[in-house]
């Protein structure tokens, strides 16, 4: 029997590039058997520069069932590149100190929450359904992908898993103003539905400090975010970047999120 390709139709935003998509190698007939993998980059990076993350998997013929969509950041006027958000000095550098650090660009990241959320929706209307799109990225792709899980008023507690690499939840010093989004937002957790979270953190990461991840993880825990469903991976020497290990166990957590169905 003949595949048919789920073809997606992505909003228009003048401010950004369009996402690069790469389709299912070998699609499945009903499109509810699909997966789609929404993958976020970095801060002054670009979804040209990771795209050969699914290169890989498909070449290799890892979860061929699922497309991939690399998502482009705005051009930020303060750090003069990509970013999802305006960074600041990380408020876990300075605990003692708290009035130093800068506020955080709340309105940044909602914006960017919002876009995502655009993003599944439009993964959502070609016929894939939500609990089989996984939403992850690497640093601050990994920081927003764990705030939407958090705080989307459409997603949260709703796709196939949440993949956080390298990176740290934003606001996690106000684990307060979470609470607050989500109650101003009306969200309340689906106790039915586990969502798994795929965590990784390199042992030498020079940009996310040691800090910030185990207040990462706590604040997960805090803030709903099953331990039974959290997958949380170190990786000895790795340092700000993805390597082959990282990217092993990924596949063999996303054929466990998303397997294939037919």
């Amino acid at each position: 029997m003949a595949t048919k390709q789920t073809d997606i139709s992505f909003p228009p935003d003048r401010s950004r590039e369009d996402p690069i998509y790469k389709p299912a190698t070998n699609p499945a007939n009903d499109p509810k058997h699909s997966a789609a993998f929404i993958f976020v980059h970095g801060l002054a990076d670009s979804a040209a520069a990771i795209e050969n993350v699914g290169d890989q998997f498909q070449q290799g013929n890892k979860l061929p069932h699922m497309s991939w969509i690399f998502p482009n950041a705005k051009h930020n006027n303060i750090t003069m590149d990509k970013a999802w958000f305006t960074p600041n000095s990380l408020p876990y550098l300075t605990p003692s100190r708290p009035e130093l650090v800068p506020d955080e660009d709340e309105e940044g990241m909602l914006e960017t929450v919002a876009y995502l959320e655009s993003l599944i929706d439009a993964v959502v209307e070609s016929g894939v359904p939500a609990k089989r799109i996984v939403l992850g990225g690497f640093s601050q792709g990994c920081a927003m992908s764990l705030l939407t899980h958090l705080t989307s008023s459409k997603y949260s507690r709703q796709l196939a898993g949440i993949a956080g690499l390298l990176g740290y939840l934003p606001l996690s010093d106000q684990k307060q103003r979470i609470q607050e989004i989500r109650a101003e937002r009306g969200l309340k957790w689906n106790e039915e539905r586990k969502v798994p979270v795929f965590l990784a953190r390199g042992t030498k990461d020079e940009f996310i400090p040691r800090r910030a991840w185990l207040y990462t993880v706590e604040a997960l825990k805090e803030l709903g975010v099953e331990e039974a469903a959290t997958d949380v991976r170190l990786y000895e020497g790795l340092t700000h970047t993805l390597n082959g290990a990282l990217l092993q166990d990924l596949c063999t957590w996303l054929e466990k999120v998303v397997p294939a169905v037919e």
